[in-house]
């Protein structure tokens, strides 16, 4: 039980459920692209991703100079179950659809989610369905 109240209470913010909502629909971004879409600090959103994280929700990779965040491998039934209904919740909240077309915007701006675009391989396989169905088209 202490697992899935660690879910929970890393779910209960708001700019971690943006985020969240911002890799379920990216795949995958660096600090700087979810820094620009939520209007937030670098060290506001390290902070958030840290703690999504340790919750076992996100995962990153360093890619050269940057370290790039996806939604991790889902370890249990609950995560998976979690990962999908913040993905139907997210999908139809304003505030979520509005970060999501920021980002579109961002990615035309040429910010350093570019590349993401060109390398879908880069979606976790547990996403790249899901992706497929409602990929960022820019």
């Amino acid at each position: 039980m202490t697992d899935l109240a660690k879910l929970f209470r890393a779910l209960a913010d708001e700019s971690r459920l943006r985020i969240l909502s911002l890799l379920i629909s990216s795949g995958e971004l660096c600090v700087c692209d979810i820094q620009r879409v939520l209007d937030a600090t670098q060290t506001k959103v390290s902070r958030h991703l840290k703690y999504l994280k340790r919750a076992g929700l996100v995962a990153d990779r360093r890619k050269g100079l940057w370290i790039l965040y996806s939604i991790a491998e889902p370890l249990s039934n609950e995560q998976r179950l979690i990962l999908s209904c913040v993905s139907k919740a997210a999908g139809s909240h304003p505030a979520c659809q509005g970060d999501i077309q920021k980002l579109r915007e961002d990615i035309r701006s040429g910010c350093c989610a570019t590349f993401l675009t060109v390398r879908p391989a880069a979606i976790p396989s547990h996403l790249k369905q899901r992706q497929q169905r409602r990929e960022i088209h820019v």
